[in-house]
């Protein structure tokens, strides 16, 4: 029975997020209707990551595994036909391993998360990015988010309703950066991380906010980390603007 790694991409506005549920629409739910288009039968797929309600992808993995042995190319192409019109597609798709596995192969996921500053409502961008409607400042949110760099207990940034065994993580990347645009400030944060605790970069990217808009000094973030309170924590904020990016392997499977 051959297995395919596929690279997923999604709005996740429509979605009650990435896991199966049974009465409300889901990316995997999407996903395994269409393999069930294609061969008959019922369908379970593993990803990298499952992303909550709203939160997007541009670089989601998962695998499946299928009687057929499919040309890689025929696959995708038939997923997408069947995944319409749905707002998610297959952008790549490759044959791997019985032992290759979309969650336990991985070796690091990067998230990106968008905030633009402007006072006017978005159209176009509405529920892909999170609008603020004052200014922030991002040497201070830098300085903050420096202090959560390396290895800690995330106890004050993990949902109250993480089932993640231990709250330690080590944080390898949260890089800030800004860009000026004809109707606003963007502001990009890029996190990277082996792994990631439930709620952990909205969680960030909330405190931080907080930081950029003067309510909350640079060093109040080491004070939030270091007191292991969930109560500690800033606001988390809202899923649009998340997107999982990408998640790396050992050995590329889709190269």
């Amino acid at each position: 029975m051959p297995r395919f790694a596929l690279k997923v991409e999604y709005n996740g506005l429509p979605f009650a997020g990435w896991q199966r549920q049974a009465d409300q629409p889901t990316v995997q739910g999407a996903i395994e209707a269409a393999l069930a288009k294609l061969e008959p039968g019922e369908h379970t797929i593993a990803a990298a990551g499952r992303t909550d309600a709203g939160v997007h992808a541009t670089g989601q993995v998962a695998h499946c595994d299928l009687a057929k042995n499919w040309e890689p190319f025929r696959l995708m192409e038939a997923l997408n036909y069947h995944l319409k019109p749905d707002p998610v597609a297959i952008v790549d798709c490759a044959e791997v391993s019985d032992e290759w596995h979309a969650r336990f192969s991985a070796v690091e996921r990067r998230y990106l998360f968008k905030l633009i500053c402007r006072r006017a409502p978005l159209t176009f961008d509405k529920g892909t990015m999170w609008r603020i409607n004052h200014a922030l400042d991002l040497d201070a949110m830098q300085e903050g988010a420096n202090h959560l760099l390396g290895r800690h207990d995330f106890t004050t940034f993990r949902s109250s309703i993480c089932q993640a065994d231990s709250p330690v993580r080590t944080l390898d990347t949260l890089d800030i950066e800004r860009s000026e645009l004809d109707n606003g400030t963007l502001f990009q944060f890029h996190v990277r991380a082996r792994s990631f605790l439930h709620n952990q970069v909205r969680s960030f990217v909330g405190t931080l906010e907080r930081v950029g808009a003067g309510a909350w000094e640079p060093d109040d973030v080491r004070a939030a980390l270091e007191a292991k309170e969930r109560s500690a924590c800033g606001p988390v904020c809202p899923p649009e603007g998340l997107y999982l990016a990408a998640v790396t392997y050992p050995v590329d499977p889709f190269s």
